[in-house]
């Protein structure tokens, strides 16, 4: 066998009968009495502890639909297959509320890592630290923002002027944070393409850089990259908890973080953006 097929099959007691490579880092394997699991061969040994604790964490909460964990060490990661399906307007109005759920079943404290999980974890190919803090602006701005900043200026990305502009919206943040909310449990990195739909329509989640934040980030997340029905989504979510007023408004505070991550990892076109959204916040 290969070895994500030995590492299947170690991880689940079933033999593999049979496996398709998916990417350079995931490989499907179909098991014996027909499972199929996704095993992903880890980046970093940290990248591999940190989804795995995020992933339980979340599934820990009953609320959102989590692939299992069958098993992970310094290398890879095995977890179930989300059946494929399509996303559906009623799906996206459940995913809603669910996540809404999730995120009302908290966190210790914001910054706070899931159970088991690494202080020093990844959002993507990023590294991201979870070092806990009470006051969310200040803990926006130390640990999520201004890292990501001065690497982006470090690297020439951002220049002096533009920089100065994201500095002033983290000088700005308690005014612009909104009403104080407590500590959300996060998937942390909920774009839309670690949003699976089953056959049923129904909502799945992957790949998360979980930890304790603000709920409107995800929902940020959501709103950056788009997600199928997605007002639908939002509807949902607001029949199960509300959202403060003034949270559109917010999208482009929240959307800062993963725009600068982005900005490292991918450069100028993004650190177009993160300026553009740092400067709406300011007008």
């Amino acid at each position: 066998m290969s070895e994500p097929s030995t590492v299947a099959a170690r991880s689940t007691g079933h033999p593999a009968r049979g496996e398709r490579r998916l990417s350079g880092q995931l490989t499907e394997v179909t098991l014996d009495g027909g499972r199929v699991v996704i095993v992903k061969r880890a980046a970093e040994p940290d990248a591999v502890r940190a989804e795995a604790a995020g992933l339980r964490w979340l599934a820990a909460a009953r609320t959102v639909a989590v692939p299992v964990v069958h098993g992970d060490d310094p290398h890879w990661l095995v977890i179930d297959r989300v059946p494929d399906g399509r996303p559906s307007a009623e799906g996206a109005l459940r995913f809603g509320r669910e996540l809404a759920a999730l995120h009302a079943t908290g966190a210790p404290a914001f910054g706070s890592p899931p159970p088991g999980g690494p202080k020093d974890a990844y959002i993507g190919l990023a590294p991201m630290r979870n070092v806990p803090g009470d006051d969310w602006p200040r803990w926006y701005a130390e640990h999520r923002v201004l890292p990501y900043l001065r690497r982006a200026v470090d690297d020439g990305t951002v220049d002096r002027a533009e920089a100065q502009l994201v500095e002033r919206v983290c000088e700005s943040l308690p005014e612009l944070a909104g009403p104080a909310e407590p500590p959300a449990r996060l998937h942390g990195d909920l774009w839309n393409g670690n949003v699976l739909w089953d056959h049923d329509g129904r909502a799945w989640l992957i790949d998360p850089a979980a930890h304790g934040g603000h709920r409107e980030t995800d929902l940020a997340m959501l709103h950056l990259f788009g997600a199928p029905h997605l007002e639908r989504i939002v509807e949902g979510y607001e029949q199960r908890t509300p959202l403060a007023a003034g949270w559109r408004e917010r999208i482009a505070l929240h959307q800062l973080f993963p725009l600068l991550v982005h900005t490292v990892l991918f450069g100028r076109g993004y650190a177009e953006q993160a300026v553009s959204a740092a400067r709406s916040q300011l007008a």
